[in-house]
């Protein structure tokens, strides 16, 4: 479908390229033009927008999520993490089959969409349930392995990564387990030998909470990135989710070994589990991204809740109001994003990248008066600013109304369906 988007505000998210006014032409899945309009060469339009003056940008991208835990949302609240993993989460999951993640996944691609979300880099039980739901609904999506002692295996990660990495597709696969402290020492070593023989990244939780590193220690004598890269983990690459108590040493390490960060605040306050040292972060040079976690744990799948509370959280821990500016903060969330989940050709808006991309509302009084657009999604932005939502090249929601190709409100039903089944 070839899309002109006019008299629109653009954004670009490219270096040192300010907010114009301009237009965007979209043909099938790319971006073919960017700027303040041409007369020659002019394509046949299927479709065209005026975006009076609203802006344009790259969609967010979602870089930690576990979107069939939408059954769990409001369900297993007001816990500490162990306990409302080991206590809650566990036996519920435990009862889940492959068509509920499949509903329940559906059901979050329509938070995603109003909240301007166009890719997700999604960890979850069944993967192949996962890649259905988003490929029929029409969201990007990058999975990665959950492997741990209970469930999934090393053998079914390759699988995945060859069955899911097609050229031209909305959904590819990054090697990934759950974390150490499910892990067995003799598990993680294999998944460091399929990275090895990928030539992959590997992703995984890591020091997401005090607990978790006293007891990698005890464990093995090593804080747990140390520990995994001992294992020879992080030989290509990778990231880690969370990196709330991550050492010195173990920064300095990432930096070393190009791992991504991809932070998580609501989920982090949420279960009180601390505040991530973003600031360091960004002193080293490592590329943070920004995730909302799950559902359960979360509750919301909103990226501009989770922007303000990067920013905002990193001002209180470092006392101090200039710490991580809110243009930083909105790369997090897009080009970084991007970056972490090996989407380049997604991360701004370019002739040649992928249309994945959103429209703003500026016509909303918290985006009034107009004195800084981007600090303005950051600091007072909500998804009720979301005007429309396109992943390649497709509209998928707009103006409040869903086209992925079925109805949300049977999606609702499907989902309170299976969580009265299942609870």
């Amino acid at each position: 479908m070839n899309i002109r988007l006019w008299n629109a505000r653009i954004l670009t998210m490219e270096e040192t390229v300010p907010i114009f006014e301009g237009e965007i032409w979209v043909q099938q899945d790319r971006i073919t033009y960017v700027g303040a309009g041409k007369e020659e060469e002019v394509p046949v339009w299927d479709m065209e927008i005026d975006c009076e003056r609203n802006l344009l940008m790259p969609g967010f991208k979602n870089a930690h999520t576990h979107s069939g835990m939408t059954l769990l949302r409001s369900y297993a609240d007001d816990l500490p993490l162990h306990e409302w993993l080991h206590g809650q989460v566990f036996p519920v999951e435990a009862k889940m089959n492959q068509e509920d993640i499949y509903y329940l996944t559906k059901l979050a691609v329509l938070e995603y969409l109003t909240s301007g979300v166009t890719s997700i880099f999604d960890m979850y039980l069944t993967p192949e349930s996962i890649a259905s739901a988003c490929s029929d609904t029409g969201m990007r999506c990058v999975l990665t392995g959950a492997v741990n002692n209970f469930s999934q295996s090393v053998e079914q990660m390759e699988s995945w990564y060859e069955k899911f990495n097609e050229k031209e597709s909305l959904i590819s696969f990054l090697p990934g387990f759950h974390a150490e402290y499910t892990s067995s020492k003799e598990l993680m070593a294999q998944i460091a030998s399929l990275a090895h023989r990928l030539k992959a990244p590997v992703y995984v939780h890591l020091s997401e909470t005090k607990e978790e590193v006293e007891g990698c220690v005890e464990r093995y004598g090593m804080t747990p990135g140390i520990f995994l890269d001992s294992l020879g983990m992080f030989e290509y690459g990778g990231g880690i989710y969370h990196g709330v108590y991550l050492t010195e040493e173990e920064i300095a390490l990432f930096k070393k070994k190009n791992i991504h960060v991809v932070t998580n605040p609501g989920s982090n306050t949420k279960l009180a589990s601390g505040i991530a040292p973003i600031q360091d972060f960004l002193k080293a040079g490592l590329n943070v991204a920004i995730g909302t976690d799950g559902p359960a744990s979360n509750n919301s799948l909103d990226m501009f809740r989770e922007m303000f509370l990067v920013t905002g959280l990193a001002k209180l821990r470092e006392k101090d109001a200039s710490a991580v500016d809110a243009m930083e903060v909105l790369k997090m969330a897009t080009v970084n994003g991007a970056r972490a989940m090996c989407l380049e050709d997604a991360d701004v808006l370019a002739p040649g990248k992928l249309a994945d991309l959103i429209m703003i509302d500026l016509q909303q009084p918290n985006m009034q008066p107009i004195n800084n657009i981007a600090k303005n999604i950051v600091y007072s932005g909500s998804k009720q600013n979301v005007k429309m939502t396109m992943i390649n090249g497709r509209i998928l929601y707009r103006d409040g109304k869903f086209y992925v190709g079925e109805e949300a409100h049977d999606i609702y039903e499907k989902a309170n369906e299976i969580i009265n089944r299942l609870k």
